[in-house]
């Protein structure tokens, strides 16, 4: 599997906030945008961006009628909404995982 790790947050929740509000408030809009320009993880988004970018849109779903163990279903639920996106992301996971080590095992 893949060592990426994706984490989904919400507007709602701030349990990792790690901002610093109030220095944030005492911030000009000058020293702001000077901090912005400054940090590496936040490229510029200036015409040259928009002509560089492409609209990617994800393959559509296929509706399926898929057999599974009455408790992974369960436990897929328990974890939220969105249990479905997150079965296709662990079969995703693994396809990726026995393709990756198939096309090794091939190369050999």
């Amino acid at each position: 599997m893949s060592e990426e790790r994706i984490t989904r947050r919400t507007l709602g929740d701030v349990r990792d906030d790690r901002t610093d509000w109030k220095k944030l408030a005492s911030m000009t809009e000058e020293e702001i945008d000077e901090a912005a320009r400054a940090d590496p993880d936040n490229p510029p988004v200036d015409e040259e961006f928009f002509r560089r970018a492409t609209i990617i849109t994800p393959p559509p779903k296929r509706a399926i009628n898929l057999r599974v163990d009455e408790d992974v279903l369960e436990w897929f639920k328990r974890q939220g909404k969105g249990y479905q996106t997150r079965i296709n992301a662990v079969l995703r996971a693994y396809m990726q995982a026995k393709s990756t080590s198939s096309e090794d095992h091939r190369r050999q």
